[in-house]
């Protein structure tokens, strides 16, 4: 299967699609319709039906132009059977510095999830390329903001968990430059159509948001 002849887009914003339960007779058309939208990456948890299939078949038609990897990442053979399969993203629930090594190793981008200041300097000096805030919602844009004052300025901080494109613009002025989108974007069930909907307002949230030459936080 090569790659897909999808209509170019000028840019990627930092969106990561997270595609919770997917099948692989689904990723086609998903993945082709966020791909063409500007998403910059997607995410197939490991939890789903046969995810390694599902990332699979996603980086043979869009490994050159999007991120593409998996979530809920536990182990460093996840990463190995990620490594095999063409995947670049290593997205986990929690700060494990033997899959930040094994990812690095492999030149992944790692997205680790953390909650609190300890979590997020111990996930950056295990290498972390990016933060997860997760939940978002729980910890909220002030929490984050605090959080914020500690960290490295060239940090980059991504927002997940209870997020919808309504929220981008009090997540961006703490500093939040990336946004995982799950249920909101992609549940169980949805063609490729209504994700391509879903898709089209994120990128138009994102878009009113920042300024589009700079929407990239991960270039």
């Amino acid at each position: 299967m090569s790659e897909t002849s999808a209509t170019p887009v000028q840019w990627r914003r930092s969106l990561v699609a997270i595609l919770r339960g997917i099948r692989p007779e689904e990723i086609t058309g998903i993945v082709d319709a966020l791909v063409e939208e500007g998403f910059e990456a997607i995410e197939v948890p490991l939890n789903s039906p046969d995810p390694f299939v599902s990332i699979r078949i996603a980086v043979e038609r869009h490994g050159r132009s999007c991120l593409i990897g998996a979530g809920t990442v536990l182990s460093p053979s996840d990463v190995d059977r990620l490594a095999q399969t063409g995947g670049r993203l290593v997205v986990s629930p929690n700060v494990d510095a033997a899959v930040l090594e094994r990812a690095g190793s492999h030149g992944m981008v790692t997205m680790p999830s953390v909650f609190t200041a300890t979590e997020a300097l111990l996930a950056l000096r295990s290498g972390a390329s990016a933060l997860k805030f997760f939940p978002a919602a729980t910890l909220g844009a002030a929490g984050i903001a605090a959080i914020g004052t500690v960290l490295p300025k060239d940090a980059v901080v991504g927002a997940v968990g209870g997020v919808a494109h309504e929220d981008f613009r009090q997540y961006a002025k703490v500093g939040v430059t990336a946004f995982g989108l799950g249920s909101s974007l992609y549940k169980p069930g949805d063609d490729a159509q209504a994700v391509r909907m879903k898709a089209r307002q994120a990128i138009e949230a994102v878009d009113a948001v920042f300024c589009c030459n700079d929407v990239s936080a991960a270039r």
